[in-house]
């Protein structure tokens, strides 16, 4: 099967495209700058639509409107008039920044960033376009090899030693593996049954965010260094302020639907992640 992925050369990406060869698809890199019209490859059957302006790097609202609304209607409209399905790989932070509860597909979509409310319009924009066979999947926060923005710098500053004030914060927080993302992609291609539905994922265990700091620290071969401070001084501060929070998905409609599974555990994604950065 011809898999068109857009984004192929990003952080998923390059995960996604050699799991799709290892399992007899054949991916090809759909670029997106500069184009007026998208046209998928001959006989693509399916577009994994990757390729988004992240939150955090100084884009103004009309710009992750261009690139994150626009780009993806555009490809969807490609998709529909090819007779390919398309998957979409959206955020969990369509349903907000944090939740005392667990999430599930069902929960309100309440986007609470430019980033986040961009992902939330491309799905509806995505699911007015008539014939498009639409699979929306929903991670948490995503690690594994090639990782930036804040998991990169969580991992730098652990293996500098950094200590972290992080030892009494009891949240709950999800996280994926680019790996079991690639995997539930595959998963969607493979079933049918995953047309015109939204999941969430996610690795399974839940974390605290100094559990996390633990289980990484352990990983790079540098254990984490954390102290106490009180929950109400981490969060009058910005750039902590996310670490205490929870963010719990529930992840059982894909698991009871496709019968999918994650395909590696949360210790062998840390490892592999820490072996990349070890690397660097």
């Amino acid at each position: 099967m011809i898999v068109a992925v857009t984004g192929a050369r990003g952080f998923v990406g390059a995960t996604l495209c050699p799991a799709l060869a290892a399992r007899a698809h054949r991916p090809v890199a759909l670029p997106l700058h500069g184009v007026a019209e998208v046209r998928l490859p001959p006989q693509a059957d399916t577009v994994v639509h990757l390729a988004a302006l992240a939150h955090g790097r100084g884009a103004s609202p009309e710009e992750l409107h261009r690139v994150n609304v626009d780009l993806a209607d555009k490809v969807g409209r490609a998709a529909a008039a090819a007779g390919a399905r398309m998957i979409f790989v959206s955020t969990v932070k369509v349903h907000g920044e944090q939740s005392d509860v667990p999430l599930d597909e069902g929960c309100p979509v309440a986007p609470r960033d430019p980033y986040a409310e961009s992902k939330a319009r491309a799905e509806e924009r995505l699911r007015r376009i008539a014939g498009l066979r639409l699979t929306v999947l929903r991670p948490p926060l995503m690690y594994g090899p090639g990782v930036k923005a804040n998991f990169r710098a969580l991992m730098s500053a652990l293996a500098r030693g950094v200590p972290l004030p992080l030892a009494g914060v009891a949240n709950r927080r999800s996280i994926l593996y680019a790996g079991n993302l690639a995997d539930a992609v595959l998963c969607c291609i493979a079933r049918e049954a995953s047309i015109e539905r939204t999941y969430l994922l996610s690795d399974g265990p839940v974390l605290s965010s100094g559990e996390l700091c633990r289980r990484l620290g352990n990983a790079l071969g540098r254990p984490a260094r954390l102290f106490r401070l009180p929950t109400r001084l981490l969060e009058a501060l910005p750039g902590l302020r996310a670490l205490t929070r929870s963010l719990e998905v529930d992840d059982t409609a894909i698991r009871r639907e496709l019968d999918w599974r994650p395909a590696f555990s949360q210790q062998e994604g840390l490892a592999a992640t820490a072996a990349w950065f070890g690397r660097g």
